[in-house]
């Protein structure tokens, strides 16, 4: 399985840094972040190392939206966010893929977002999934 001595979250996984360990199985980590937005903040990470969701291998995702939503059951979350950031400008700080479940108990804790929509021009959105369709 893919590692690296140099991350953070590969050394959790490994028992070298102290983590809040909420579920463990042979892909997938699950712990308490230590800087949470809300009560119950959590985060799922995979075992096989990867800075980019695209990096992962897809045997190695198959766990982790079912541990995200055990979670956000066991910490009672009624709204909550799940949330994957990649690369620097989409706000990743660490370069180990991994998922955010983020209890939102009201609009002042948990994760406020911004979403700020453009307009729609149909034709070029038409070429957009005619290029996308053909890839997938």
């Amino acid at each position: 399985m893919a590692s690296s001595p140099a991350c953070i979250f590969c050394k959790i996984i490994k028992g070298e840094i102290p983590s809040f360990k909420l579920f463990e199985s042979d892909k997938v980590f699950a712990f308490l972040d230590i800087q949470p937005l809300s009560r119950g903040h959590a985060l799922v990470i995979p075992k096989f190392h990867g800075a980019k969701l695209t990096d992962i291998p897809d045997e190695h995702l198959t766990e982790i939206l079912p541990v995200a939503k055990k979670l956000a059951e066991a910490t009672g979350a009624v709204d909550f966010n799940i949330l994957q950031n990649n690369g620097r400008i989409a706000h990743q700080v660490v370069d180990h893929v991994h998922f955010h479940m983020i209890p939102k108990p009201n609009e002042a804790e948990g994760l406020g977002v911004g979403w700020p929509t453009q307009a729609t021009d149909m034709d070029k959105l038409k070429a957009l999934y005619e290029e996308v369709k053909a890839k997938m």
